[in-house]
């Protein structure tokens, strides 16, 4: 399969009451989207972030499968849609990672996600 006929985008949220400015603890939250454009059923079995923080360039690594507690499958034309979070030790960072996913035929896959900024509002230049 090719890819491109997987898009994700991402939206992302600082949560302003859950963060902890005094004790450097920043939560974001993130909603992605995944459109599968393919003529065929895809599932998404796991998941692969670097989480960067902005100060320290400091990574954090997380992998797991599915996403949040879900393996969906996603049928042609079709889009799944959740929302997750993490939390950093910095006002800015960045997300990028990967999903894999298996079509059809059982055959693995990965779908590369850029970088996103994680930000408060009015702290990124």
């Amino acid at each position: 399969m090719i890819n491109q006929d997987v898009l994700v985008t991402v939206k992302t949220r600082y949560l302003k009451r859950e963060s902890r400015i005094d004790k450097n603890r920043f939560v974001f939250s993130y909603t992605i989207t995944i459109a599968n454009n393919s003529p065929q059923t895809v599932q998404l079995v796991s998941r692969h972030w670097i989480v960067t923080n902005g100060d320290t360039l400091k990574n954090q690594e997380v992998h797991g499968d599915g996403v949040v507690g879900q393996q969906p499958y996603i049928l042609p034309g079709e889009h799944f849609t959740y929302t997750s979070g993490t939390v950093m030790e910095s006002i800015v960072g960045t997300m990028h990672g990967n999903y894999d996913l298996k079509d059809a035929n059982g055959d693995l896959f990965h779908v590369e996600i850029p970088p996103f900024t994680l930000a408060a509002p009015h702290k990124v230049h």
